[in-house]
Order: C-alpha cells, then structure tokens, then sequence
C-alpha cells in the first residue's frame, strides 16, 4: 500500500549526491562553481521549454545549451553587458514558441539572473554567506516536507501547490531561524539575520510555487525524471531561485557587505 513517505528513500539518496556535487563546488569556487551554475540553469531551461511546449524538444535543447553558454560568459562581463546576455536566450525564444510566451520568457529571466546571482554571491561575499543562503533553502524545503507530512492541517495555497500546508510553511520559517542562529557569529551580523533568513525562507516558498502553478497550468507532475525521487531540477532548484532573486535586490541595497571569498 502507498503512503506518504515511498519517494523518502530515493529523495534522501539523490540529495545525498547533490549535497556531495553542489558542496564541492561551492568549496572549490571559481570555474568548478561557474560551470556547474552555467550546466544547472541550462537544464532548467531545458525543462522549462519542455513543459510549456512539448513537442519541441530540439528548441529546448537549443535553448538549454544557449541559456548555459549566457550564464557562463556573465561571470567574465563587465556589469554593463551582464543584463543584455541574460536577456538574449529569452528574447531569442520567445519569437519561436507558439503559446505561453509571457511565462517563458519571464521564468527563463529568473533562471539565468538567478544563476547569475549565485555566481555573485559565491565570487563578492564568500563561501560563507553562500553556505548560508543554501542552508536556508535546503532547511526550509526539509522541515516543510516533514512538517507536512506529520502534522498536515490547512493547505497553504491548494489551487496552485495542493500539497503544501500552513504547518509545512510555517516549519520552514522556524528552520530559517534556526540556521541563522548558527550563522550569526560567522557572518557578524546578529540577531538581524534571523529575520533576513525568515523572509529568505519565504521567497524560496514563494519560488516553490511560482513553479508549481507552471506545473498546473501545463498540466504536468515533475519538470523532469532527471533526479529520482525529486523529479527535474526545477522541482528541486524552484525554491533557489526564490531565495536567489531576494538575495539579488537586496544586494542593490549593500547586503550582504562584499568579504574576501
């Protein structure tokens, strides 16, 4: 008989390998970290396309591999060029879809100045406050799954994310606190980083079902099989890029402050 916990096996040993792939890359920096960001978003592209317009499957690998190379070439650009290259796969997209247009060309936005955001942060602020953010993400997604699971209750916004509950989300805002407490003496900035890592939490929540109404309106359960247990990397990274794009406009505003990496 199936339950509640059957995917907890394959979740637990896929994100073992991811913890192991994306902890060396964020420990090593530099190009290991940058390619593995450029190859991440052009997958997501990939299953971006490949959901919005699915007979289409070579324009979703030209479009991944574009989206990868963009990524890429931005960490070697100057500010001025970084936002016109990022555009481009989106722009260069667009015209060749025949429904969802919009959607594809905002999320794919997302993705790439995302990706982008991540480079930044690991290459401006440090290994630290990367760990930081990524730890935020991953406690928020685990204590909501489990949380969830356990306690159940009122779903948080059942027409769009059927499986998300209060419980759940409120369990990943506790989480985020928790992880700041562990960071306020390594990053310096207090007690102010539990309510920056709550609002973190949240954003990641919010991309989690930015990209579960993607799934209901294409009428799709997984972006991908690429990752068992998880489904693609969207399902899994949907909540990243949440937290990747608050980090972005809160870095026009001085945080976090520039360290050595």
């Amino acid at each position: 008989m199936a339950t509640n916990w059957d995917d907890l096996a394959p979740r637990v040993i896929s994100a073992v390998g991811m913890l192991a792939v994306g902890g060396f890359a964020i420990w090593q920096g530099g190009m290991v970290f940058t390619l593995l960001l450029a190859a991440v978003c052009g997958l997501m592209a990939w299953e971006l396309l490949r959901m919005l317009q699915p007979d289409t499957s070579g324009l979703a690998v030209q479009m991944g591999l574009l989206s990868a190379v963009a990524v890429l070439i931005s960490a070697f650009l100057p500010p001025l060029y970084v936002l016109p290259v990022l555009l481009a796969p989106s722009l260069s997209g667009v015209g060749r879809l025949h429904t969802h247009k919009g959607i594809f060309a905002a999320y794919l936005a997302v993705i790439l100045l995302a990706g982008k955001g991540a480079i930044s942060l690991r290459v401006d602020h440090g290994m630290i406050w990367t760990l930081w953010l990524v730890a935020v993400v991953i406690v928020t997604d685990v204590a909501g799954y489990f949380a969830g699971r356990l306690l159940g209750g009122p779903k948080f916004w059942p027409r769009v994310s059927p499986k998300k509950t209060w419980s759940g989300t409120a369990a990943g805002w506790v989480g985020a606190a928790l992880v700041a407490f562990g960071f306020m003496s390594q990053t310096g900035v207090g007690a102010g980083l539990i309510v920056i890592s709550v609002v973190l939490s949240f954003a990641s929540q919010m991309g989690d079902v930015a990209e579960s109404a993607i799934k209901r309106m294409t009428g799709v359960k997984d972006s991908s099989n690429l990752i068992p247990g998880h489904g693609g990397l969207l399902d899994r990274f949907d909540g990243m890029l949440g937290a990747l794009m608050l980090f972005l406009l809160a870095s026009f505003a001085g945080f976090p402050p520039v360290t050595t990496p």
